[in-house]
């Protein structure tokens, strides 16, 4: 769960200032979380809070609680028009701010079905779109294949066949990327960064070196890397975890217990 929120971290501050290069600072001084870390942590107080719950209301009530709790971590508006609503609207985004946030349910649990249930329920009220729900039900069976020992190879081949991705290598992409949130034109991205990396940190670098949205590219990647590789180096974690709030390592703390 960790993978997630200290990618976007690393990515959040080169969100505006983007580098087409992976020698980069890791945490300059702007390093913050934003609403990636937020909303990946509000699905996993979700999961661990559903019981018997409906989980489409479970998920939609967990975001926008912490959306009243982190309103400035840099949500876009239509999605903050949502959440400061007093009710449960339906907003059809194609964003890829459904697949930023659903690592959690890659580890929570262990039927796919229900994984690719889970997903579109968690969509359900805020990205009611046939891409957004199919790019976040790709993350999350990225998640749960890497962490369940599925080779690379696999992955791919699953993603490309199942979910209709289209990868190219990251050097390519890197040439001419630039910012774009839909969800079909970045998701894809952030997954090639993990098929090309050989560890935690060189999946962030590479991930944050293709510009455009790197808060939320690292995020996807770093969730991927993480179940991967089983483990992230101590010099991310430790400055990662000083940027959090105590809250936010509490639930992150829970879940890994329960889960992970």
């Amino acid at each position: 769960m960790y993978g997630a929120v200290f990618g976007d971290i690393i990515g959040s501050h080169y969100e505006w200032h983007n580098v087409k290069s992976e020698d980069f600072e890791l945490f300059p001084k702007e390093a913050r979380f934003t609403d990636d870390t937020v909303l990946t942590v509000a699905v996993a107080e979700a999961i661990l809070n559903m019981g018997d719950n409906s989980p489409r209301k479970c998920y939609a009530t967990h975001i926008k609680a912490y959306y009243s709790r982190y309103p400035y971590a840099g949500f876009g508006n239509m999605f903050r028009s949502w959440a400061e609503s007093p009710s449960l609207q339906i907003q059809r985004s194609y964003g890829n701010g459904a697949s930023m946030r659903v690592s959690a349910i890659g580890w929570a649990f262990n039927d796919e079905k229900e994984i690719l249930r889970q997903v579109s329920e968690s969509c359900y009220y805020t990205h009611h779109n046939r891409e957004a729900v199919m790019c976040a039900q790709a993350v999350a069976i990225a998640v749960f294949m890497a962490r369940t020992g599925a080779s690379k190879e696999d992955i791919r081949s699953r993603l490309e066949n199942e979910f209709k991705l289209h990868f190219e290598s990251i050097e390519i992409l890197r040439a001419s990327y630039q910012f774009d949130s839909r969800s079909i034109r970045s998701v894809p991205h952030a997954i090639e960064a993990f098929f090309e990396s050989e560890d935690y940190e060189s999946c962030i670098r590479r991930a944050v070196s293709l510009g455009g949205d790197s808060d939320t590219i690292a995020a996807i990647a770093g969730g991927i890397a993480e179940a991967y590789y089983h483990e992230i180096p101590s010099h991310i974690a430790n400055k990662g975890k000083l940027i959090l709030d105590s809250g936010l390592k509490r639930v992150l703390n829970q879940f890994g217990q329960r889960f992970c």
